[in-house]
């Protein structure tokens, strides 16, 4: 049995619809990333602007501002000049 145009339509017309439905369902997925995308750079702004205060914090902590008070909280204090003796190294023997 032969197919006749209707059939050929019919089939064209199936096709067609496939084709929308599958066209649509990657836009969507691709609208779907694309938010994901967003949010995920969005969290890694915020991860490194976090990371960025941290290291601030660190600097702060490491500071001689920082440090001699608690320093002398402890009962330590800086060293008078007489008191530093620096150390060399011998040189190396080939």
């Amino acid at each position: 049995m032969a197919a006749r145009g209707r059939h050929w339509l019919v089939l064209w017309l199936l096709f067609a619809l496939a084709m929308l439905f599958w066209v649509n369902a990657r836009q969507t997925a691709s609208v779907v990333l694309a938010s994901e995308l967003r949010e995920l750079r969005a969290e890694r702004m915020a991860a490194e602007a976090r990371r960025a205060a941290l290291q601030r914090r660190f600097r702060e902590a490491e500071s001689r501002a920082a440090l001699i008070p608690k320093a002398e909280a402890l009962g330590l204090r800086l060293p008078v000049d007489s008191e530093i003796v620096t150390l060399r190294r011998p040189p190396e023997e080939r």
